[in-house]
């Protein structure tokens, strides 16, 4: 039997990371504004260039005239639990800039954003590059706007087994049987 790995690049696991960093201090400016950001991006070669990008559309700060003072991975508190996730983003398509608002549900802000990225390449054809986070927020469940995301609150929601094994008594079980076991039940 041949173990098939899945490629990477198609599991594009998202973290988030906090950046701080400044323009390098010169004469004229010996003490720099210092700024942080919340990126995210596959690792933290992406996010220091995105960092970048931002920075010298701020404040015509660029890398090799700029200083990275702390590049941080942020967790979540409670990787457990489902939450509801709204993400405000702006990106471009092939003709115009647009923002858009999205509501997931997942247990991890990384996992939301990976989810955001792949809706965005499906739906919209948006290249990765051009996705730029606006802002995120854990949403209660009286904050949520779309359907999708509402219909999961109902207490009695119910998923129907489809395909049920019947149990085997344990005396005629076996680890090895000449005939294909019956998943369905008549």
């Amino acid at each position: 039997m041949v173990k098939v790995l899945a490629d990477p690049s198609l599991q594009a696991k998202m973290h988030q990371y906090q950046i701080v960093g400044r323009a390098a201090p010169t004469p004229k400016n010996p003490v720099p504004k210092i700024y942080r950001m919340r990126l995210f991006a596959k690792n933290t070669v992406l996010a220091k260039s995105r960092f970048w990008y931002f920075m010298k559309k701020l404040n015509k700060a660029k890398k090799s005239g700029g200083e990275l003072l702390a590049v941080n991975e942020l967790f979540d508190k409670g990787p457990t639990k489902v939450k509801n996730y709204g993400i405000w983003l702006r990106y471009e398509s092939r003709t115009n800039t647009h923002n858009m608002y999205k509501e997931f549900r997942d247990v991890t802000i990384n996992g939301a954003v990976s989810q955001m990225y792949s809706e965005m390449a499906g739906r919209h054809r948006a290249h990765p590059n051009t996705i730029q986070s606006i802002n995120t927020a854990t949403l209660k469940a009286s904050e949520c706007k779309r359907d999708h995301i509402l219909e999961m609150h109902d207490g009695k929601l119910k998923f129907p087994i489809i395909r049920k094994m019947p149990l085997v008594a344990k005396k005629m079980r076996s680890t090895f049987q000449a005939r294909r076991p019956m998943t369905f039940v008549r």
